[in-house]
């Protein structure tokens, strides 16, 4: 792994302790790498309106609050996000019919195939940061990390 002089901050932690400036760095670098895919394919998104999409492409019909009350961000950043993507004839909007005060969220068809392309591009990106791993190793890999995640979840009751 190459090290940058601003990762040298940190590097001489000890392996328990360097665990989680290895994770951050890996989704730095990650979240960048798909990043430029999205930017490479033409598509004018940004990272959390491609975000967007995919809560909606796994979430027909939710609303603007489920998606607030799921990732945790503020109303009004949410709604913005919701405003720019609907700009770009990529979501669209309907009154609920059983209370119109409610307004339900789809991907339009255009929407759906960006949204299936630029998924495609991000199993790619997955596919090459485990290439070289077993299917044990990555179960492996998967158990700790949920442990890791367990540990926190547990410890904030």
């Amino acid at each position: 792994m190459v090290i940058n002089k601003v990762d040298n901050v940190n590097y001489n932690l000890d392996d328990k302790h360097q665990v989680f400036e290895t994770i951050h760095r890996l989704m730095h670098t990650f979240r960048a790498r798909q990043y430029r895919l999205i930017q490479d394919s033409g598509v004018d998104l940004t990272h959390m309106q491609h975000k967007v999409l995919g809560y909606f492409a796994r979430h027909p019909d939710a609303t603007l609050s489920d998606l607030v009350a799921e990732s945790g961000k503020d109303k009004a950043q949410i709604a913005r996000l919701i405003t720019e993507v609907r700009t770009k004839g990529l979501l669209d909007a309907k009154a609920d019919p059983a209370d119109k005060r409610v307004t339900r969220l789809n991907l339009t068809q255009v929407g759906r195939e960006i949204f299936e392309r630029l998924k495609k591009t991000e199993r790619e990106l997955s596919d090459l940061a485990v290439q070289g791993l077993s299917e044990d190793e990555c179960k492996l890999l998967l158990k700790l990390l949920g442990d890791i995640k367990n540990n926190l979840s547990d410890s904030a009751s």
